[in-house]
């Protein structure tokens, strides 16, 4: 296994057999908001690359939460926000919120994030009709209705319902049933495996 102190090209990772293209899982939608103008920055920081990939383990984890949220809400569908992220990208993400504060909301590039090596994925859900189901905050929204360990003071304010949660719990209930963690700031984004065995032993796509 190639360690992260040799990092590989997003193409290379693509030809390793140790990615697959999100394309070939049934049923998961696709919606890379960082392939478009759609997100913090305001600014498309992926094209021309290709970054609708995860690790195979990942992949395989990703299907199954899939087939579990099926089971909860018939006819609905897991979308992905973001998968596999250059480093090169997250430095760029990670410049663009220096200064601000917001800085918890993404991984420091020199400890380095688990979306550059295809373990982690941001996530939501899609109704039948092809809309987000309501989560309280929409994706990359930097807020405190956006924490997970904030759930049950923000209904209490009044600032989430009990439908948002509801509608967290499905999503979160299928990853986690899957093999995934969440963490505590941000309800879309799931790790799957362990961090520092990621970082010392896995690939980073540069």
């Amino acid at each position: 296994m190639v360690g992260a102190a040799r990092p590989i090209s997003l193409e290379a990772a693509q030809k390793s057999g140790q990615f697959i293209a999100l394309g070939d899982l049934r049923g998961i939608a696709v919606d890379l908001r960082y392939a478009s103008a759609n997100n913090f920055v305001g600014r498309d920081v992926y094209s021309p690359m290709d970054c609708a990939w995860l690790h195979r383990s990942a992949a395989r984890a990703l299907d199954q939460a899939q087939r579990s949220v099926v089971q909860a809400l018939p006819g609905h569908q897991i979308v992905v926000f973001d998968a596999l992220r250059p480093h090169r990208v997250q430095i760029a993400l990670w410049q663009a919120l220096q200064g601000t504060g917001l800085e918890l909301y993404l991984a420091d590039p020199a400890i380095g994030s688990i979306h550059s090596y295809g373990f982690a994925v941001d996530v939501g859900v899609l109704t039948p009709e092809g809309r987000e189901l309501d989560m309280g905050t929409g994706f990359d929204a930097m807020q405190d209705e956006s924490h997970p360990e904030f759930e049950a003071q923000m209904l209490a304010e009044g600032r989430l319902s009990q439908q948002h949660l509801t509608n967290r719990q499905v999503l979160r209930q299928a990853m986690l049933g899957a093999g995934f963690s969440g963490i505590a700031t941000e309800w879309w984004h799931f790790d799957f495996g362990n961090k520092a065995r990621i970082r010392a032993e896995e690939v980073r796509v540069d």
